[in-house]
């Protein structure tokens, strides 16, 4: 069929080429300059639609389902501010290098500083937080403009799920007619038939990307070899990474060299049937300072979660070794003392291949300081109800499997510090490339709209009030979740940092109580809101939850300096023990 005219073939094709590329779905907020581009992605057949009323909370829900595919969802938008309110979720995936492909609809060009409607400069918009931009030019029935049109489009994927994932701006301008009408002329009679590589491209991409991959040479391997077999003491620290290192080829990593593995529950390792019969660890953030310090380290993945980890290893005078694909330095302490360029699934493999270890005592007391936190974290539950008690019961009555999205601030924390391996297998996920709060609730349901998996999202108050236009897509984008709510009132995890002591301005211009109660978001949104006033409640109402479908909100309203004091307790009670 014949386009009516060439804002319709321009968007037709670029839509065709996203597709050939294994691209299935497309966030789009309602705009008229983005008209072309939403007709031609609503009409494809092969690309599901997520309509959403605010772009903030599309740019966090495409970036949320991008975290739980690797692979960008295209976010549409029309010109102006629409598109300054992609730009937080734009830094989050940049920082975390998360896969985003964000299309800007743009007046022509000169209509650009001159004062038009709605007409902002949106060349380079996002700075240095993309990977690539792009300018297209105007629409073009041209055989040449068209084919370049699909070469743009096919490295736009590429630039985005490259070795260094993460977004990819392409502004495009259009000037009216925006709707499919029809325009003499415009379209040449014949045009499709007489170009067909530009007009229908090829069978598949028009352009196929052979991404490499670094990998270890045998230089590096043998001094990683021979650095290990002469340590007693070494550690394997796993750090936040969506699509890190492979959880097989760290369960054979431990099994060579026998060390222990700090498993952050970011990192896809903690959890899982790969932890069987291994030391990987997850209780490390409580106990780690009454240890003996490492002669080495080898680490994957960002900086941990566990600050306390973090210190330990700045001040134990290691030798570390960070591997990391693209070769940035995501070791803020400036303790580290190698860098290794490299593939991490790569890296553990190469060096379980090479390495027959055992690490013997070593190990042995990790293991034994694990089991003795776990038995004192057990007994803190029985004695209180605080915080840290929920994250512990969502990751034990999480479903196998589970899509566990945790909030910033105190609920990664609380996951880090409370959330026991074991073999249920739970893709936890978090923000913490910029680590804010600001849409939570959106990432969360756009990672539960790639997977059958249930959805648990734990947030905290502020996170929830933050994004609750982000609950929209319950009904809109056909997902649903439980929602676990900590109420605390206020920014809880200020009560760790000495602005505590200072009041005023501590509570009105930290902790900032709000006094909101969150129950009518259950009318507004069609979900179920219920609060559980203590364990038992909580973990009747979760179970019966995540065992069915719909969204239920299980809010618990918490006391955040009675839960820090009590952190603080239960770690004086693990050091005094152990």
């Amino acid at each position: 069929m014949s386009a009516p005219n060439k804002n319709t073939l321009w968007a037709r094709v670029l839509v065709d080429e996203f597709a050939k590329a294994g691209l299935d779905a497309v966030c789009i907020a309602p705009g008229s300059r983005s008209t072309p581009l939403t007709v031609a992605f609503s009409r494809h057949p092969d690309i599901r639609v997520f309509s959403h009323l605010d772009e903030r909370s599309a740019a966090y829900f495409a970036l949320g389902r991008a975290k739980r595919t690797g692979r960008p969802t295209p976010l549409v938008c029309t010109s102006g501010t629409a598109a300054a309110n992609f730009h937080p979720a734009i830094i989050e995936a940049s920082q975390a290098r998360v896969p985003m492909l964000v299309l800007t609809a743009d007046r022509p060009p000169e209509l650009r500083d001159s004062g038009a409607n709605q007409t902002i400069d949106q060349e380079k918009l996002y700075g240095s937080a993309v990977r690539w931009y792009r300018d297209l030019p105007e629409p073009a029935v041209e055989d040449r403009k068209l084919r370049s049109l699909r070469t743009d489009c096919a490295r736009a994927v590429a630039e985005a799920e490259g070795t260094h994932p993460g977004p990819v701006h392409l502004n495009v301008p259009f000037r009216k007619p925006l709707d499919p009408i029809e325009v003499p002329g415009d379209v040449p009679d014949g045009f499709e038939e007489e170009y067909p590589l530009a007009t229908a491209g090829r069978d598949g991409p028009f352009v196929e990307v052979a991404e490499g991959r670094p990998t270890l040479d045998a230089t590096t391997r043998d001094e990683l070899v021979e650095t290990f077999e002469q340590a007693e003491r070494g550690l394997i620290v796993i750090g936040p990474d969506d699509h890190g290192p492979a959880p097989t080829a760290i369960g054979a990593l431990a099994d060579a060299t026998g060390f222990p593995v700090l498993a952050d529950p970011l990192s896809r390792v903690r959890w899982g049937p790969h932890i069987a019969d291994r030391p990987i660890l997850g209780g490390y953030d409580s106990y780690i300072t009454t240890l003996p310090e490492p002669a080495v380290v080898l680490r994957f993945g960002a900086a941990p979660t566990s600050k306390t980890l973090q210190h330990y290893l700045r001040d134990s005078g290691a030798r570390q070794f960070v591997v990391d694909p693209v070769g940035e330095w995501r070791e803020a302490t400036f303790t580290a003392s190698d860098l290794v360029v490299a593939d991490p699934t790569q890296v553990a493999e190469a060096l379980s291949e090479a390495l027959t270890m055992d690490a013997g005592e070593w190990t042995q007391t990790f293991e034994e300081a694990e089991t003795r936190y776990w038995e004192l974290v057990a007994a803190a539950h029985e004695e209180a109800f605080f915080e840290g008690t929920v994250l512990s019961d969502v990751v034990e009555l999480a479903p196998d499997p589970t899509t566990l999205f945790v909030s910033n601030s105190m609920p990664v924390r609380d996951a880090d510090r409370f959330g026991k391996p074991h073999e249920a297998t739970i893709t936890a996920l978090a923000n913490r490339g910029a680590s804010g709060i600001d849409g939570i609730t959106s990432s969360a349901l756009g990672a539960a709209s790639a997977t059958d998996d249930p959805l648990v999202l734990v947030t905290g108050d502020l996170a929830y009030y933050h994004d609750m236009n982000g609950l929209l897509a319950l009904a809109r984008c056909g997902v649903d979740a439980t929602i676990v709510l900590i109420n605390n009132d206020g920014g809880g995890i200020f009560h760790m940092l000495p602005i505590e002591a200072f009041d005023p301005p501590f509570t009105s211009q930290f902790k900032t109580p709000h006094g909101l109660d969150f129950e009518p978001t259950g009318d507004l949104y069609d979900l179920d809101f219920v609060r559980a006033e203590g364990r038992a409640e909580f973990r009747e109402a979760f179970e019966e939850s995540v065992g069915k479908a719909g969204t239920r909100v299980i809010e618990v309203q918490t006391d955040a300096e009675a839960s820090h004091r009590f952190r603080e307790q239960l770690t004086a009670r693990v050091t005094e023990t152990l």
